[in-house]
Parts: C-alpha cells; sequence; structure tokens
C-alpha cells in the first residue's frame, strides 16, 4: 500500500468532504486594471489576466512583469499561497484557468483576475481546480463568444474535495513528480528549438551569390483578407483562419484549416488558396507582429481581417522559413512601437527582404529545415511526443488522485497503479 493510500485510510476514512470555494475561502476579491503600456522592466511584482493563459503553469514563484505604482490608481496585491483566476478569456473550455503563487514577493493583481486567499496547500489547491470536474464547473453556463467572462460568484461556487493536508502534500508530491519531469522535457526542447532557429538563421542569412528581393517584387499579388469575428467561426462551412490563429495554432506552414464560416458572414469575401503567405498583421508583441504561416492546403479557404496574404511564385515553404528568420522578424517589427495593440500593414510588409535562390535551392532548404522543425515540433515524434505523452499521463493520474467519494475512496494501490500505466502507455502507443 503505498504512503498516500495509508494517510487516506488513518485521516479520512469515511471518505473526503467537498467543500465549495467560497466555504473555503478566508478572502476572494477582483485584481485592478493594469494596463499593457503600464508594465515595466523594474518596479512591483504583477501579473496580467492574459499571462495566466500564455506563461503560468500550475504554480509560479516569480512574476515575468513589473509596475510603477505610482501609475495605478487603485491597487490590489496577492501574497503567497493565493491563487490566482483569469475570469476573461477566449474559449469556454478554458475560462477561470488558475494558478497558484508560491512566492514571497508582495504582487500586484491586474483586472480581470480573481484572487483567492485560504488556509489550504497552495499547490493542492492549483492541482484541483485543473481537474476536468473542475474545469465542467468553470466553464457551466458559458456560451462562446468573442469574449468569455467569469465573475467572483462563479468562482465561489466552485467545489473540490478539500482532505486534510498530509493527504493534500503527499498528492502535491506525486503529482509535482509528473510536471517536473515535463518541465525538463520541455527545456531540453526549448534548447532544441533555440539550435534550430540558429541553424536556420545560418542557412537563410544572406550570401554574395544570392539575390536580396523585397516582397513587393516577389508578389504576383497582396491584398488584407475581410473581418471574420471570433463569434462567427462554426464547426463547418467554408474553411478560414483568424488573424490570431497564425499566433496561437499554426507553425511554419499548414495544410488544413481549424475553423470554418458560413459565407453569409463575410460581405465581402477574400480567399486564399494553396502556396499563399498569410501575415496577422495585428498582434501585442512588437517582436511577433506580422508572424506569417505559409498554406500548403488544396482547398479555396477564406481570410480573416488582419490577415495580409501574399501570392507568389516561389517555393512556399521556403518563403515560409525564410520570413521566420531573425533578420526578417526584425524588419516585420521596425519602427512598431510597444503598446496595447500592435500593428502592421500591406507596405511595411512590401518593403521586407529576403535571400531568394532558384527554385531548386528553395526546394532543398525547406526540405532540410522541415526535418529540423518537425523534429521540435511534431506531436507524433521526438521530444514533442514523449512531453504530449507524459502531460496526458499526469492529466490522467491527476483526475484519479484528486477524484474522492464523499462517503468513501477506492484505494488506489501501487499495483493497481502499474497497470493503470501499463494501460495508458498502451493507448499512447
Amino acid at each position: 500500500m503505498s504512503k498516500l493510500d495509508e494517510l487516506i485510510h488513518e485521516l479520512c476514512p469515511n471518505g473526503v468532504e467537498y467543500k465549495t470555494l467560497g466555504e473555503i475561502a478566508t478572502d476572494i476579491f477582483r485584481g485592478s486594471g493594469i494596463t499593457r503600456d503600464q508594465v515595466r522592466e523594474t518596479g512591483t511584482p504583477c501579473v496580467r489576466y492574459g499571462e495566466i493563459y500564455t506563461t503560468y503553469g500550475i504554480w509560479f514563484e516569480k512574476c515575468i512583469s513589473s509596475t510603477d505604482e505610482d501609475l495605478l490608481t487603485s491597487k490590489k496585491y496577492f501574497g503567497h499561497g493565493d491563487i490566482l483566476f483569469a475570469i476573461t478569456g477566449e474559449s469556454v473550455e478554458d475560462i477561470a484557468k488558475c494558478c497558484a503563487y508560491i512566492g514571497h514577493d508582495n504582487c500586484l493583481a491586474g483586472g480581470d483576475i480573481v484572487v483567492l486567499k485560504h488556509n489550504e496547500d497552495p499547490k493542492y489547491m492549483a492541482y484541483a481546480l485543473s481537474t476536468v470536474d473542475a474545469q465542467k464547473q468553470k466553464s457551466k453556463g458559458k456560451v462562446k463568444s468573442k469574449v468569455v467572462h467569469s465573475s467572483v460568484p462563479d468562482i465561489k461556487a466552485i467545489s473540490i474535495p478539500v482532505p486534510p493536508l498530509p493527504v493534500q502534500r503527499e498528492i502535491v508530491k506525486i503529482l509535482d513528480n509528473f510536471t517536473e519531469l515535463t518541465v525538463e522535457l520541455t527545456a531540453e526542447l526549448t534548447a532544441r528549438r533555440k539550435q534550430y532557429e540558429y541553424y536556420r538563421d545560418e542557412l537563410l542569412k544572406s550570401k554574395d551569390n544570392i539575390p536580396m528581393v523585397a516582397l513587393k517584387d516577389v508578389a504576383t499579388n497582396i491584398y488584407r483578407g475581410s473581418g471574420i469575428k471570433r463569434d462567427q467561426v462554426t464547426v463547418d462551412g467554408i474553411p478560414c483562419v483568424h488573424y490570431g490563429e497564425i499566433y496561437t495554432t499554426y507553425n511554419t506552414w499548414f495544410d488544413e484549416c481549424i475553423s470554418h464560416t458560413k459565407l453569409e458572414y463575410v460581405p465581402s469575401p477574400k480567399y486564399f488558396e494553396h502556396g499563399d503567405i498569410l501575415f496577422a498583421i495585428t498582434g501585442e508583441n512588437v517582436a511577433d507582429i506580422a508572424k506569417s504561416v505559409a498554406y500548403v492546403g488544396h482547398e479555396k479557404c477564406l481570410a480573416g481581417g488582419d490577415i495580409v496574404v501574399l501570392k507568389h511564385k516561389q517555393n512556399p515553404r521556403y518563403l515560409a522559413h525564410v520570413l521566420a528568420t531573425k533578420v526578417a522578424r526584425e524588419q516585420k517589427s521596425k519602427g512598431k512601437v510597444k503598446s496595447k495593440v500592435v500593428h502592421s500593414n500591406v507596405p511595411s510588409i512590401e518593403q521586407i527582404t529576403i535571400p531568394l535562390p532558384p527554385l531548386d535551392v528553395q526546394e532543398r532548404y525547406a526540405n532540410v529545415l522541415d526535418n529540423f522543425d518537425a523534429i521540435c515540433s511534431d506531436l507524433k515524434i521526438g521530444l514533442p511526443a514523449e512531453i504530449e505523452a507524459r502531460k496526458k499521463q499526469y492529466e490522467f493520474y491527476r483526475d484519479q488522485l484528486l477524484t474522492f467519494a464523499e462517503g468513501g475512496r477506492t484505494v488506489f494501490t501501487d499495483r493497481q497503479t502499474d497497470r493503470q500505466t501499463d494501460r495508458q502507455t498502451d493507448r499512447q502507443g
């Protein structure tokens, strides 16, 4: 019998009490707005709600952002052990994502964040609030639209199992082992990606025997897409790309759209086809503005607003790789100012210059870089596949360990754990 099962038999033999977060909380409150242009490199540590989705995992101990307190009219602080919920998001499935702060600074909570203070183990709380059951409660009653909202009353209504602290800490110890392994693998993958990016930039840098050409001279046509709102994205219809998906979903090239829309939603449809390059010309980051991707599928698709479509007669995969280099990205961000939203446009994109070798050389470069890119990104092979498998394994055990019956709990013995691991590995294989 494992140590966890021994603790459960000893401390909660008749089951585990479920409590709402309203019952658990010693205090619960909303943060106060911190705009993007109020973020500083130094000052008081702070968290803006979007960072909970994009930057922080189950728990964190250091804020990536700071601000000048003198810029803020209202201040809401969080400290060690507090749970932060992002109560505005773009997805019903991810709304109210949360994380535990285990650092020791006194930090500022931005707007659209709910801070939960409590007396439980903070990591246990974060793990329990990330289960499938907890996420269903967070999503309950929410409707898919351009922006999804939660609230303090919604958060207070979430119910989770609250075993004694020694049980909580033993569960944390087990789950931390899973997450630490994933962190190590992710760090190795990050290092590998940096190697790939260095090699790509060296391979595609300007050379004396290769002409430098502006995109305006590469283009056979270049134009903006036509607005497709997030709430106009459907499960079927005409394949389409919303500009945000270029940042979040597509890598160097793609052959199938994840989204669709209906033609009646788009009064002035603008299409893209096989080989076209798509640029996202609105973004939140100067360094990433005008991220581009090649479409190598064969359907005729709709380009959403804030996308620029480049038609050409070159190798699309080569163009996608060369437009991702450091030199190209610096040209995309040239003259852009960091603000709440960063914009690019057709004239700016037309001025980007790239090395343009003959088509047979483009093909060779694209093939070599596709292989490197797959090693760093393909979920079916190598480190990405192993990370994905570990993630699924962690999610399986997290939900198993954090599922209790109020009148008792099935003991999850070491032997049962081994059998479950075997079955999980078989399914992943």
